[in-house]
């Protein structure tokens, strides 16, 4: 992250040369005093900006944080608004980090705080000047820390706590639960945290907002890796579910196979029945579709597309929606159908909206 490659103190210089020049560019403001020095740092006010406008004198004490996710956020709102309070009424509260979140701003904006960040996003308001400007795009790295919650591993622990977000887990029998290090569940508890998704009680990890959690998992959401091969087969409708239904499940040692998108959906959550099936397996599992299903490899024609994944998440997360029919577990389906164009984004709606009602 980006935070992690730079000092403090290089930030706190950061944050005071993206004050300069935001307020450098509104023409009727003068700047009297820009100061990030030691004696500010005995105060723990890191930024202190002192302007002028049409005869009026004002005070901008920043805060500035490393990490502008919403925990830490909340913190530094607190602590501003008690240093604000050493300078009286002409003082304006201001948050400044590397980048703040859509959440963090919000955060501010409840509070009354001003916000900069080195993306350019930004609001300000003090003695009459409002200075506001919101960036469309995330950064490349915040990009990356997100798509970092989502991997693979981390992706079973979130599939494990989206089953029943009101259970408190520890770290230790959330990882066993997951099939992950500790330390993966460590790294996945401190993220949910920050983004506020997740917090402590009850003496475990209990996730706080799970629909805010599966938006960003939806919008920053990547299918299984792993080998898509696409089948004909002359079975259909009831004779199709009795011979997948031979081989649905299994184990590990005898190859497992799943239900995946609109056919695990059509269990889950009826909606819209797809021309085709859809299937994630591992190479065992495939070999006893093939012989169960009569599968023939085909390149167009096809009504049966088998995933053999390259992680076995999904697969531990199977779900039985009615008896010998295994399929992937409603998160699984969910992303994967919002996936899928038009038409898979109004099944997953539906399925979201029948399996995925969370209240806390």
């Amino acid at each position: 992250m980006l935070t992690a490659e730079l000092p403090l103190e290089r930030i706190e210089g950061r944050a005071a040369e993206a004050l300069r020049s935001l307020l450098e560019s509104v023409p009727s403001l003068n700047i009297e005093s820009i100061d990030f020095d030691a004696n500010l740092a005995a105060k723990q006010i890191d930024v202190l900006a002192k302007v002028e406008a049409f005869g009026r004198h004002s005070i901008l004490v920043c805060q500035v944080k490393s990490n502008g996710q919403p925990r830490h956020v909340r913190a530094a709102i607190l602590q501003v608004q008690r240093y604000v309070e050493l300078f009286g009424k002409d003082a304006t509260p201001v948050i400044i980090a590397p980048f703040l979140s859509r959440e963090s701003q919000a955060l501010c904006r409840e509070e009354r705080v001003g916000f900069l960040d080195f993306e350019g996003n930004c609001r300000l308001l003090f003695d009459g000047m409002f200075i506001e400007r919101q960036m469309p795009n995330r950064p490349s790295i915040e990009r990356r820390g997100l798509k970092s919650i989502f991997k693979p591993k981390s992706a079973q622990v979130l599939r494990m706590m989206l089953r029943d977000p009101s259970r408190p887990w520890r770290v230790a029998e959330l990882a066993k639960a997951a099939q992950v290090s500790l330390g993966q569940v460590s790294n996945v508890r401190t993220a949910l945290r920050d983004r506020e998704w997740a917090d402590v009680a009850d003496g475990g990890l209990r996730l706080r907002r799970p629909d805010a959690l599966l938006d960003a998992w939806r919008d920053a959401y990547e299918p299984p890796a792993g080998n898509r091969q696409s089948f004909y087969t002359t079975l259909h409708g009831k004779t199709f579910d009795h011979a997948v239904h031979e081989v649905l499940g299994l184990s590990r040692s005898a190859g497992r196979a799943i239900l995946a998108s609109f056919s695990a959906a059509q269990w889950l959550a009826p909606y819209a029945r797809a021309g085709s099936q859809f299937l994630y397996a591992d190479r065992q599992g495939l070999a006893r579709l093939s012989a169960a299903l009569r599968l023939s490899l085909v390149a167009k024609g096809e009504n049966v597309t088998v995933t053999v994944l390259k992680d076995e998440g999904p697969l531990l997360d199977m779900t039985e929606a009615a008896p010998g029919m295994f399929c992937t577990g409603s998160v699984q389906t969910y992303l994967d159908l919002f996936a899928s164009g038009e038409r898979g984004r109004e099944a997953a709606t539906h399925l979201r909206s029948e399996r995925l009602r969370w209240s806390r």
